[in-house]
């Protein structure tokens, strides 16, 4: 049975960091593609980064330059560095497989979640 427990969230000021990770059980996360989603109040669930099996990344406009995912296939975890945070970057965040998203192959599952606000 697949699990993401999301951690690392808080409260920081603008300009700060925060350093999110997603420790997966139960799927071997070295066979999929892997993202970072958020939601915002309000607003839908985003994909913001995403990490091919091979290592590339991609990121929404919005954060790059800013924000870094990376992958340890031998821990199962997933992680995303965030620098020079925004007010705008206050979300929910989430990671989960692209491809099952799409495709439905676990039901609709999404972790818990890390709540990141940004805010002086």
């Amino acid at each position: 049975q697949v699990q993401f427990v999301e951690s690392g969230g808080g409260l920081v000021q603008p300009g700060g960091s925060l350093r999110l990770s997603c420790a997966a059980s139960g799927i071997d996360v070295s066979i999929y593609v892997m993202g970072w989603y958020r939601q915002a109040p309000g607003k839908q669930r985003e994909l913001v980064a995403q990490i091919t099996l091979g290592g590339e990344t991609n990121y929404v406009e919005s954060v790059k330059g800013r924000f870094t995912i990376s992958r340890d296939n031998a821990k199962n975890t997933v992680w995303l560095q965030m620098n020079s945070l925004k007010p705008e970057d206050t979300a929910v965040y989430y990671c989960n497989a692209p491809g099952a998203i799409v495709t439905g192959l676990w039901n609709g599952y999404w972790g818990q979640g890390a709540q990141v606000t940004v805010s002086s």
